[in-house]
């Protein structure tokens, strides 16, 4: 049986997925939204580096990146500009998050990363759209299908309708054979956001940046 970890070597889903991915990314199994899946991603090379230079804290918490969406990437902002509570709000982000004096703040955190794809894997067509369905917000999924189902074309057509891509496994080799639908956010949300921090930390902590 191939699993998500096997399948990064070979005939596997990173070699199937090749046509979907920017150049430069690297991949990674990980339990995310409670589900391991394979993650495509691309390093922020720049933020990482000067996350690690200031020693800057984690950003894991919701007020705090709907605090620095409030605040443009490198341009002072003036601290009586803001009502009383985004005042604290700021005052309050973690080390490294943004640049402060006494009359300014000017946000220094952006993304540390970009998610190209998310692949789960699944014994069925259902199974797999309700796994894959959990990162619709945040970046393109797909399902690694253990093997090929009997109505494989009903599965296509309902994971088309979801915008979601289908592997299938076949001994040792892994075929794409449903494109994932392409990943365009209506707006950048602070959910967004914490996905790509929650996982950025945890590639972090596996030493896989």
């Amino acid at each position: 049986m191939v699993t998500l970890a096997s399948s990064l070597t070979g005939g596997s889903v990173q070699e199937a997925s090749r046509t979907l991915l920017e150049p430069g990314g690297q991949a990674r199994t990980l339990s995310v939204l409670g589900t391991e899946a394979l993650c495509f991603y691309r390093l922020n090379e720049d933020e990482h580096a000067r996350r690690e230079e200031a020693s800057a804290a984690r950003l894991g918490k919701l007020p705090d990146l709907e605090s620095l969406l409030t605040l443009p990437v490198g341009i002072p902002v003036s601290l009586q500009s803001l009502d009383a509570s985004a005042r604290r709000a700021v005052r309050a982000l973690p080390a490294g998050a943004v640049e402060r004096d006494r009359k300014t703040v000017t946000r220094c955190a952006v993304r540390p990363l970009h998610v190209d794809l998310a692949v789960v894997r699944a014994s069925g067509g259902r199974q797999g759209l309700e796994r894959a369905g959990q990162f619709a917000p945040f970046c393109r999924r797909a399902m690694l299908l253990d093997r090929r189902p009997a109505r494989l074309d009903e599965v296509l057509v309902e994971a088309d309708f979801y915008g979601v891509g289908v592997f299938v496994a076949s001994g040792a080799d892994v075929e794409l054979v449903l494109e994932p639908e392409d990943y365009r956010p209506p707006r950048h949300t602070a959910a967004a956001w914490w996905f790509v921090e929650d996982l950025y930390q945890r590639l972090c902590s596996a030493a896989a940046v």
